[in-house]
């Protein structure tokens, strides 16, 4: 019968000062509810950004010759740089090399096929580079190495170039022209991630033949056994050391070799977002301490405003616990019912904005092939967290709650009566 009068005399007190405690809940509702909004959003733009980084490989490298920039045992600067298929055998005896592909570019590029015709990009390449820049395939197959081989004129069509050219009739196994070229239809692919899928892949033997390209190959595609920034830069200055061995340059001479390594930039991305993730948990951090704050202050004035009734309680036998229970479970009380309704809300707007997000995106890659570009995917809070941020706001109120406690434990009878 105690603990039920207990909980009705809170209850008298809450609804007693009906303003003072809204405003106090209000305060420890709004640190949940943004610091769910701004976990939710980080969450957003780190998961887009990461989603946009996937359209290639993460560990992808990409190389690409240029002419030197300084001299070179006696060799002067302004020396062109020329990749050649032996350089993609080197390339391919590097252990710590996955996946490798040359590439040799064609001008022109006119496509053509019976009366339809566009122009477009075509890209011959080693069957490898399906791997480096995650192409999906549509429908057929991508090219392989008996395309390598025998120097085959095969294409892999680009989703955009298919429907121009073929209006949704069946494409694989028909020729379409490309320079006035004939190659056989072998493949339908979506570039991965991107949402333009203008470009066509042949056999890079086939273009080096063809295209009178000789042996000569303009740029790599590849990917790195690496884990962090130091691995792939140690593979990265392995591979250029290589490349200026075999064609005496600097290996520091970025203008003889460029190259653009994803890992680096990806990871370096990846923890610009942690320090912002970092920097979010602290402005929610002090939201909620703000809160609690609120919660013990508003504590300190019920205690001051029943000191005569403590008095009394204590006169007729209530024990220092019973009166720091009291003040803790009022405390407790507005805390936990505001900061779940701080949470209910700020988790529930952050599912809205998802639930519009993915339907925006599915928007997108239905107009766009199959594929989607947005940098907001996702901004949702993980439930464990936001569980656990709650507690930690529960047990931060019970301790704003448990000063002006055993505050009021401490007043002596006597002295609680003579209070005006």
């Amino acid at each position: 019968m105690f603990d039920i009068d207990k909980w009705q005399e809170i209850l008298a007190t809450i609804k007693k000062n009906k303003m003072r405690t809204f405003l106090t809940g209000f305060s420890v509702a709004w640190g949940i509810f943004m610091l769910m909004i701004l976990l939710g959003s980080g969450n957003g733009l780190s998961n887009g950004v990461a989603q946009n980084f996937m359209r290639d490989a993460v560990n992808a490298m990409w190389l690409w010759s240029g002419r030197t920039s300084i001299p070179y045992q006696g060799m002067k600067e302004n020396r062109q740089i020329q990749f050649t298929n032996t350089d993609y055998d080197l390339l391919k005896d590097i252990p710590e090399i996955e996946f490798t592909s040359g590439r040799y570019f064609i001008s022109g590029n006119r496509f053509a096929y019976g009366s339809e015709f566009g122009e477009y990009t075509a890209i011959t390449c080693h069957p490898e580079l399906r791997e480096v820049e995650s192409i999906e395939i549509a429908s057929g197959r991508f090219i392989n190495n008996v395309d390598i081989k025998e120097s085959r004129k095969s294409v892999v069509l680009g989703k955009d170039i298919y429907d121009a050219l073929f209006k949704g009739q069946e494409a694989i196994g028909e020729y379409v022209r490309i320079n006035n070229v004939p190659f056989k239809v072998v493949g339908i692919c979506l570039e991965g991630g991107g949402t333009r899928h203008r470009n066509a892949y042949v056999p890079v033997t086939t273009g080096q033949k063809v295209f009178n390209g000789a042996n000569r190959l303009h740029n790599f595609a590849l990917t790195i056994n690496a884990n962090s920034i130091e691995e792939s830069k140690v593979i990265e200055e392995k591979v250029r050391a290589a490349l200026a061995r075999k064609h005496k340059f600097d290996p520091t001479d970025r203008a003889a070799l460029g190259s653009y390594n994803k890992l680096e930039n990806y990871l370096q991305t990846m923890r610009i977002f942690e320090a912002i993730k970092i920097f979010i948990w602290i402005i929610g951090a002090g939201t909620l301490i703000a809160g609690v704050v609120g919660v013990s202050n508003i504590m300190l004035i019920v205690v001051k405003e029943r000191t005569k009734e403590i008095g009394i309680r204590k006169a007729i036998g209530a024990t220092p616990g019973s009166v720091i229970g009291l003040i803790l479970l009022e405390a407790i009380l507005i805390t936990t019912i505001a900061g779940y309704i701080g949470l209910v809300l700020g988790t529930g707007l952050m599912e809205g904005i998802n639930l519009l997000v993915e339907r925006q995106f599915e928007a997108a890659a239905a107009t766009n092939n199959g594929n989607g570009d947005m940098i907001f995917r996702n901004p949702t809070v993980d439930i464990n967290i936001a569980a656990t941020a709650t507690l930690l706001l529960i047990f931060a109120g019970a301790l704003a709650g448990y000063i002006p406690a055993k505050r009021a434990a401490r007043i002596k009878p006597i002295e609680a009566l003579r209070d005006e």
